[in-house]
């Protein structure tokens, strides 16, 4: 399904799963809809199943939009609780609309407990009380974080899924990777066909190594190893430090919150020499000037102090400071403000998804769940700029429930496809996608 097809099926007034391979432009057509719903005067809340998520469209997470939490069992009292907590009631029952991105990160209980919570605000039996619901997401992405060895339990498993009447919108234009060795073998990996010749695609990666004053963001596995780099890295640099210190305002729990969540750090100190990478979207004339994961150097500090950034296209850019912002109805509820930049010797793969790299390095010796070497490759734009540095058998494997379910959602794409009208309450959670 194309974008604008989409769109459409959205515009409808359908509950929708936005769903596509990594680079097809999901969070891209989400923030097209949340513009038009502004436009229309339309009152949206704008959330994500994490909090890193939240800070890239601009919104919170789900747990604190609906006052769950991280409470995992809510019995009738406790939502009859919530309704009695007026900054909820005023939110929830004005909300038309509820967009909830990364959604394969959100537990199906959870899902569940959103819709009874909604339906008790709006006092209406149907799900979520009414409200539109928009989900985007791929689940062969990373799953919900689940306790011990307990089995993922993706939102289509949730109680509510069958009422919903979802329609299915399955993008599969590509727009971020540009050569077709890379589609090739991302397409291997989401359709479990990941044979020797693309094995062996991988495994040449490995004897390649950047080329020289070339150097790459790390992507690794654990946590650990990225802090220790990246400071490593740094503190090798003899050059002045430039210290650039966050701010913000706005409401106290929203704004730790985003501070809490959002990628740039409370303190960013960077030296001429440092590898650094943008975490925001900047576009002018519709023409990106950096995306989230463009990489690049400080080449030099500018009259106010600002750093200025070489890419790898050669282009050098003086940085700017950016915000991020929690909205709710058109009003900013909290607000910070930093350089958009982070030290990119190395990030973790679980706070890449989202990014699109021209030049990575990237450790899956060490892959430990489902999607984690999907999530990793499929950050790049191209076969040449990965430079592996290990892969395990783990690192080529995607959730087997997960495949099957995928072949169901095509065909529920194109059934959508066909299927599109404006979308009435009569009949609610009987009409066939």
């Amino acid at each position: 399904m194309k974008q604008k097809e989409a769109l459409k099926i959205l515009e409808a007034g359908h509950n929708v799963l936005l769903t596509g391979p990594a680079g097809s432009g999901k969070t891209f057509l989400l923030n097209q809809y949340i513009s038009y719903l502004r436009k229309q005067g339309t009152v949206v809340a704008v959330t994500a199943s994490t909090g890193i998520a939240a800070t890239h469209i601009g919104g919170r997470t789900v747990h604190s939009w609906a006052g769950i939490g991280i409470k995992d069992n809510f019995s009738f009292r406790d939502i009859q609780s919530l309704t009695k907590k007026a900054y909820l009631k005023k939110q929830i029952e004005k909300t038309e609309v509820l967009v909830i991105d990364e959604i394969s990160m959100l537990h199906a209980h959870r899902l569940d407990i959103i819709d009874q919570v909604c339906r008790a605000f709006k006092k209406s039996p149907f799900p979520f009380g009414g409200i539109q619901l928009v989900m985007s997401g791929d689940f062969f992405q990373l799953p919900p974080i689940s306790p011990g060895n307990e089995e993922a339990e993706f939102v289509y498993k949730a109680q509510v899924w069958s009422e919903m009447d979802v329609r299915i919108c399955y993008l599969d234009e590509q727009h971020r990777q540009n050569d077709g060795q890379m589609i090739k073998i991302l397409k291997s990996l989401r359709q479990n066909k990941v044979d020797a010749t693309i094995i062996s695609l991988l495994q040449d990666r490995i004897k390649q190594k950047p080329k020289a004053g070339d150097r790459p963001v790390r992507l690794f596995t654990h946590n650990a190893d990225v802090d220790a780099i990246n400071q490593a890295e740094l503190d090798k640099i003899a050059s002045p430090a430039f210290v650039y210190r966050m701010s913000g305002d706005g409401d106290k729990k929203l704004l730790e919150s985003l501070k809490k969540n959002c990628l740039a750090p409370a303190e960013l100190v960077l030296k001429k020499g440092a590898l650094v990478m943008f975490i925001k979207n900047k576009f002018k004339e519709e023409k990106a000037v950096y995306v989230n994961g463009t990489t690049g150097t400080v080449v030099a500090f500018d009259e106010n102090n600002l750093p200025i950034v070489r890419l790898r296209s050669g282009e050098e850019i003086v940085v700017t400071t950016e915000s991020w912002t929690i909205d709710d109805d058109n009003k900013v509820l909290a607000k910070i403000n930093q350089i958009p930049l982070r030290l990119a010797w190395a990030i973790t793969v679980h706070k890449s998804q989202g990014m699109t790299m021209e030049t990575a390095e990237i450790d899956l010796s060490r892959s430990f769940g489902y999607g984690m070497g999907y999530v990793a490759l499929s950050r790049l734009t191209s076969l040449a700029g990965l430079y592996l540095l290990g892969i395990n058998d783990m690192a080529y494997k995607l959730d087997p429930q997960v495949f099957i379910y995928d072949q169901e959602l095509l065909s529920l794409s194109q059934q959508a496809l066909k299927n599109n009208r404006p979308k009435t309450f009569k009949g609610q959670g009987s009409l066939a996608c």
